[in-house]
């Protein structure tokens, strides 16, 4: 606190206000004029028993313009300024003074804060709701999905199982039923798929060698309902379902069978299933990375499977995946473009049923450009 000057400056004809002094040391207030002497350095009070006369010599108090915390100039604020000592300077109760307190201020040249003056703007208030809004969707689409990408790698491995598990636990309840199919063509499709899986990641260790490892899989066959129809889906924590209906779909030609699981494998592989859900639910799992408490994570898990999507970029990045798969695997990618037909072949006869999970792939529509990405493949 900047001590007060030995002799008071006096008042000399500075815009000066009539106001209400609380000292801090009694309840009744006190009649002072105020004003701002040596050019505007120190904030006076002196008595005022009679406002129509000049302030008397005697200063009651003396502080630093500096140290005062003045109110903001708002229009249904009352002016109060906090005095360094603890005690407080009211507007006059009187008519109109608010109003005077503003003219003295201006006058006596304090200027209102940036805040207080962008508030009173309407051009920088309609900015500031511009700015805000861009921020926010800046954050969404571009700020939430980059930080749910670092933090997927970030899971320990026993939450990752336990997302795993609660995943497949809650499809087996609500809509998928035991397979059908026979041990022997389980099997093969298994070893069909590790055997593309092998190629695959020996090919990239020859091309990437800082590569990541594919994620640990496991892959499970299940009997689903018509509406979920022949389909495939990558659950968060690497459990990829493959229904029976799918299989059938694909009798003959078995390696659609390991061009769909390739690219549920891309899935996986850039753990798109766990970015989903810390995106649906970044507060809790950021919370969670930070403490190691994920039971919040987990509990909104099974809403979150009722309405994840894959994006276009993830379907991208997947279809990528199961292009340089099968190509790894002496398999033409243009086994896809068979598959979509036949997909839709089978929708156009049975009926499109709204999937019960968005995030499965036939609930994502083979368009024109995934068709010519597939066909174009050497």
């Amino acid at each position: 606190m900047v001590s007060p000057p030995v002799s008071p400056p006096s008042w000399r004809g500075e815009p000066r206000l009539r106001a209400q002094w609380f000292d801090g040391r009694s309840a009744q207030a006190q009649p002072v004029w105020a004003w701002l002497g040596e050019d505007g350095r120190w904030l006076c009070l002196q008595a005022a028993a009679d406002p129509s006369h000049a302030p008397p010599a005697a200063v009651l108090a003396c502080h630093a313009a500096r140290e005062v915390v003045w109110p903001e100039r708002l229009r249904h604020g009352e002016r109060q300024a906090l005095l360094p000592d603890g005690s407080m300077l009211c507007e006059d109760p009187a008519d109109e003074g608010r109003q005077r307190w503003d003219a003295w201020a201006q006058a006596s040249g304090l200027r209102d804060s940036l805040t207080v003056r962008s508030m009173r703007s309407w051009r920088l208030v309609g900015v500031s709701v511009l700015l805000s809004a861009g921020l926010l969707a800046s954050a969404w689409v571009w700020g939430i999905p980059w930080v749910a990408q670092q933090a997927a790698a970030l899971v320990p491995t026993a939450i990752e199982q336990q997302i795993a598990s609660e995943a497949l636990d809650h499809v087996d309840r609500m809509w998928l039923k035991p397979s059908t199919l026979s041990e022997a063509r389980r099997e093969e499709i298994t070893r069909r798929l590790a055997a593309a899986v092998r190629r695959d990641e020996i090919l990239r260790a020859g091309l990437e060698p800082q590569a990541a490892a594919l994620p640990a899989y496991r892959l499970h066959f299940r009997a689903g309902p018509k509406a979920l129809g022949p389909n495939a889906f990558a659950l968060p924590g690497g459990d990829i379902v493959l229904t029976d209906a799918l299989v059938e779909l694909a009798e003959g030609e078995p390696d659609i069978i390991t061009g769909v699981l390739a690219h549920e494998l891309g899935h996986v592989r850039h753990r798109h299933g766990m970015r989903l859900v810390l995106q649906a639910g970044m507060v809790a799992g950021v919370s969670g990375l930070l403490v190691g408490d994920f039971s919040a994570l987990l509990a909104g898990l099974p809403a979150w499977l009722a309405q994840a999507d894959y994006s276009r970029e993830f379907e991208r990045e997947a279809d990528l995946h199961a292009r340089q798969m099968l190509q790894a695997a002496g398999i033409s990618p243009r086994v896809m473009v068979r598959f979509f037909e036949r997909l839709d072949a089978y929708q156009e006869q049975q009926g499109r049923d709204k999937s019960p999970l968005p995030m499965a792939f036939a609930s994502h529509p083979a368009n024109a450009e995934r068709i010519a990405f597939f066909n174009a493949a050497p």
